[in-house]
């Protein structure tokens, strides 16, 4: 099928598709799911089909650019660094050059493997940084301006995952992002929407002011925004590679605009950044295997300390979004989260128990404290208490004509991270330092309470929920997905698999369906329009169970191979089924 010719002559009845589901969202209209689980063309569109590869990011043009380097020939790696870059263009809130991330793939060969390329606290960094003197927290420290900054990651795991297992030179992907950083792209809704959450903190920093702002006012649809600092990064990138972002005018003008601010970082914390490669965390779940990220990301422990205690329920059986089936949803969240918030940190700093929390046994124990019909309490829940003795990123996924399947989740942190660029480089700066616990006891911008493994040290690397995924059976690659979302990004991936394996959707139904998150504390769950019918919703408050509104939307991209669903029939000679979410109305899913 010639994919592009389908784009071509498709597009507008997709985006017209979209941007109904997306009003449909926003508004409450509920016409699109029923609650007993009849799901059959219940999707925003059909997926997304390809014979030879598929790329599905949260904007248009990074999806592409990864296109295309896989038409001309280059591997899945290759395509996910070219789309990193571009994303660090075209999609500034969350795509980036400084912040930091990972990357989960399984390779053709079946080998499998993690790339850890997340932002690590400057060396001068101390556990109390963001506390007063009498030990209370200073608002917005942890948050806003140079002194929230981490040292960045991304550029150093762009190029590991490139010379450690791409194909193409470093120029041919990296020129893309340079063109459209030099000559400008056209502004469209979904990126005006984007850049209208940080209107107010650009005019705040003049570095960013004279790029995201137009002569001093915000951009609207149809401008184009031209980033000539940033392609002069991005150029000196292409001739030295990680030498050209980390040292040399750029590094020296990272460091100047961070410690003019108020930060800590120096260009000995630049020198000693390193991506390391580190062993995925692996479950099964149902006779699939679920390849995560290990920590520093509690991604993957909490993916399937979740999947292994709802592996011990009938869930299909119960129905989807039944009552009891998501009373224990729900708990699964609620226990596994504990374990997350007090166990799991850096692995150079702590010693964490993955093995303990990903065991089965384990998962049995938690199931047999689980109250058929009541809620938990989590405030009963906690550390040292048996059985737990002892939203804004963006992520990609791909998969290429060979089998070698790549799934990237990087980030800032907060959307346009900590709202400061460094002066000279077009390159903005993350927030990174909110993700540490800065306080034991008190929560950071995503309500997360977090304990002592996670305390601030110099060079450690704090603790995420990323959670890039391959889902595999029978050694080869079935599902690559992922997700931005702060602390729901874990549950968000939970979700997209049970509505695959569980309940037999097709892979856009997975990524629509509306969705629910408990964190343990707040002891509240937040709720999507539309995921618990009215009497649902009752029978569940009856049982002791507390619910919110929605949170912030998540952006899923997801590809699944084979066929639309699990199992299902493939259409015509297409192998790949991409789906990209419609929540933000921005993104594609593009194969050839």
């Amino acid at each position: 099928m010639d994919s592009s010719k389908t784009t071509l002559t498709t597009h507008s009845d997709v985006l017209a598709r979209r941007h109904c589901w997306t009003k449909a969202l926003r508004l409450g209209v509920a016409a699109a799911f029923t609650w007993a689980g009849a799901f059959a063309q219940a999707a925003s569109q059909a997926p997304v089909t390809a014979e030879n590869g598929m790329v599905v990011s949260a904007q248009t043009l990074a999806t592409q650019v990864g296109v295309n380097v896989l038409k001309r020939g280059g591997n899945a790696f290759d395509a996910a660094v070219a789309v990193g870059y571009a994303l660090a263009v075209v999609y500034p809130a969350a795509g980036n050059l400084g912040g930091g991330g990972f990357m989960t793939a399984q390779l053709a060969d079946g080998r499998k493997t993690f790339l850890d390329f997340r932002e690590k606290a400057p060396l001068a960094a101390t556990p109390d940084m963001y506390l007063d003197k009498t030990g209370n927290l200073i608002p917005g420290l942890s948050t806003r301006g140079h002194l929230a900054v981490g040292v960045p990651g991304t550029v150093a795991g762009l190029e590991r995952a490139r010379e450690q297992y791409g194909t193409m030179k470093r120029s041919a992907l990296v020129a893309p992002a340079i063109a459209l950083a030099e000559r400008g792209f056209v502004l469209q809704q979904g990126d005006i929407d984007m850049l209208a959450t940080a209107t107010a903190d650009f005019s705040s920093d003049p570095a960013s002011a004279a790029v995201f702002l137009n002569k001093g006012e915000a951009f609207a649809v149809g401008q184009k925004l031209v980033q000539k600092d940033l392609a002069k990064t991005l150029k000196a990138i292409s001739r030295h590679g990680v030498d050209g972002f980390y040292k040399g005018p750029v590094g020296s003008a990272i460091v100047a605009s961070n410690q003019a601010g108020g930060g800590l970082i120096t260009q000995a914390d630049l020198d000693q950044y390193k991506a390391r490669e580190l062993l995925p965390i692996e479950c099964s779940y149902r006779g699939y295997r679920v390849i995560s990220a290990p920590p520093p990301s509690s991604g993957g422990v909490v993916l399937c300390e979740m999947l292994n205690i709802l592996e011990g329920y009938p869930l299909k059986s119960l129905g989807f979004r039944s009552a009891q089936g998501v009373h224990y949803q729900i708990e699964a969240m609620r226990h596994a989260y504990v374990d997350r918030n007090s166990q799991l940190g850096d692995p150079d700093f702590v010693k964490n128990p993955v093995e303990r929390l990903i065991d089965k046994r384990y998962a049995d124990k938690i199931r047999s404290t689980i109250d058929p019909a009541r809620a938990g309490v989590s405030r009963d829940l906690r550390n040292g208490v048996a059985p737990h003795e002892g939203s804004n990123t963006t992520h990609y996924s791909i998969l290429d004509q060979w089998g070698n399947a790549v799934s990237v989740t990087y980030t800032l942190n907060d959307w346009f991270g900590a709202k400061v660029m460094a002066a000279g480089t077009g390159v903005l700066l993350n927030n990174e330092m909110d993700d540490f616990t800065s306080k034991a006891g008190e929560p950071n911008m995503y309500g997360l309470i977090q304990g002592e493994a996670n305390a601030i040290a110099p060079g450690k690397r704090p603790l995420s929920s990323m959670s890039p995924t391959i889902v595999s059976r029978d050694g080869r690659p079935v599902l690559v997905v992922g997700t931005p979302g702060g602390s729901r990004i874990i549950t968000t991936v939970l979700h997209s698999i049970l509505n695959l394996v569980d309940y037999g959707m097709d892979v856009q139904e997975a990524v629509d369906a509306p969705r629910f998150h408990q964190q343990w504390m707040p002891d509240v769950t937040n709720v999507e329009p539309f995921a618990l019918s009215p009497d649902t919703r009752k029978i569940l408050v009856d049982m002791g169970h507390e619910f919110g509104e929605a949170q912030p939307a998540n952006h899923l991209a997801a590809i699944l191979v084979g066929a639309p669903t699990l199992g299902g029939r493939p259409v015509g000679a297409n192998r790949f089924y991409g789906a990209n979410d419609p929540r933000r109305n921005t993104g594609l899913a593009l194969g050839y």
